[in-house]
């Protein structure tokens, strides 16, 4: 008897977009002069859902709200990188996501040696989405120093390994996603996602910006 062929298709999926802007240095630099000049407890989240780590700085949920034209341009990155990652994974059509309410609260991290960010996820959101300012330096005998790590939403999947299913193939195999990042990487996924930044190592400063956003 010929068997019939196996279809395999992976179901399940998470969308995960990623883009960069080119030629950021100035434009870095911008931001990071401000947010260093604003490191100060006005500019502080007061109610962290998070024990606060003081390596670790995370400024109000309000930035998109500056005037400042490089807090405006990257307003206009970040949100277009989530505007087009739910273009790209959804059936919207771009005049049907013109119709909605585009909300969000963005802010700012300043990471400095030993900081880091537990696991988390945003509820309250659809979409969520980082930029990279400043990465940090590298760190040659830390090779997990200040990475993005995303965790496998699967749960329970791995409760039983054998042969049979310890070697699966990428995208069927259980496994966390590590994103190194540089500086103008934007990357942006479902809110529901659970993700952390490890403890970041370099002697200098690593700094990014966050947004979580919702239609209505």
């Amino acid at each position: 008897m010929v068997m019939p062929e196996i279809k395999l298709n992976p179901v399940f999926a998470v969308p995960f977009g990623e883009t960069r802007v080119e030629d950021c240095a100035a434009f870095n630099d911008e931001l990071e002069a401000l947010f260093l000049a604003r490191e100060d407890d006005e500019h502080r989240n007061p109610t962290p859902s998070h024990i606060a780590q003081q390596e670790l700085y995370e400024s109000r949920f309000n930035l998109f709200r500056w005037p400042e034209p490089c807090v405006q341009r990257l307003r206009q990155v970040m949100l277009d990188a989530v505007a087009r990652t739910v273009l790209a994974a959804t059936d919207l059509r771009p005049e049907e996501l013109a119709r909605y309410s585009f909300q969000n609260h963005t802010w700012f991290h300043i990471t400095r040696y030993a900081g880091s960010f537990i696991s988390h996820n945003h509820p309250m959101a659809s979409w969520s989405a980082v930029y990279c300012v400043r990465a940090g330096e590298p760190v040659p005998d830390q090779p997990d120093s200040g990475i993005l790590r995303f965790f496998d939403p699967r749960q329970g999947a791995g409760a039983y390994s054998d042969p049979a299913n310890a070697r699966l193939r990428p995208p069927f195999a259980l496994r966390t996603l590590e994103r190194r990042l540089v500086e103008g990487q934007v990357v942006v996924f479902p809110s529901y996602l659970f993700h952390e930044v490890t403890p970041f190592y370099g002697k200098d400063l690593r700094i990014t910006v966050a947004t979580n956003c919702w239609f209505f």
